[in-house]
C-alpha cells in the first residue's frame, strides 16, 4: 500500500523528465549535489537505456528523475546543506525497488560518468 502511494506520488513528476534537462542539471549541479546524489541518478538514467525494463519501472524512474530535475520540490535544491536530502531519499527508494534491473554494466557506466564529472564513489554499498 505504501509503495503504491509512493509510485503515485512519483508519477506526477514524470512530466518534468527529459534527457536533456537531466543532463543539464547533472552538469550544472554535480559538484554541489555530490556523488552520493549523482550516482543513483546515473544508475537510473542507465537503467532507462535498457530495452527490457517494464513500463512500471520506467514510470518510477521518470517520476523520480523528474522530481530531481524540478528545482521547486519539497526541500528546494538551493537550500544550504540539505537541499538534496529529499531528492536523495526518493532516488534511493527507487534504486532499491528496481535494484534487480541494475546490472554490473550499468554500475560501471555510472561510475565512469561520475569520474568524467570529476566525482568519485568509494563503494555502492551505501545504496
Amino acid at each position: 500500500m505504501e509503495d503504491e502511494r509512493k509510485d503515485t506520488e512519483l508519477v506526477k513528476y514524470e512530466k518534468y523528465y527529459s534527457e536533456e534537462d537531466l543532463k543539464d542539471k547533472i552538469t550544472a549541479y554535480a559538484k554541489k549535489a555530490g556523488s552520493k546524489v549523482i550516482y543513483p541518478v546515473l544508475l537510473l538514467f542507465y537503467v532507462l537505456q535498457s530495452k527490457s525494463i517494464p513500463v512500471r519501472t520506467k514510470m518510477k524512474i521518470y517520476g523520480v528523475l523528474g522530481y530531481f530535475i524540478l528545482p521547486a520540490d519539497l526541500i528546494p535544491d538551493f537550500a544550504a546543506g540539505f537541499g538534496y536530502t529529499d531528492d536523495f531519499t526518493a532516488l534511493i527508494w527507487v534504486v532499491n525497488t528496481i535494484s534487480d534491473s541494475i546490472t554490473p554494466d550499468i554500475e560501471a557506466k555510472a561510475k565512469k560518468t561520475l569520474a568524467d564529472l570529476g566525482l568519485d564513489i568509494k563503494s555502492n554499498s551505501d545504496y
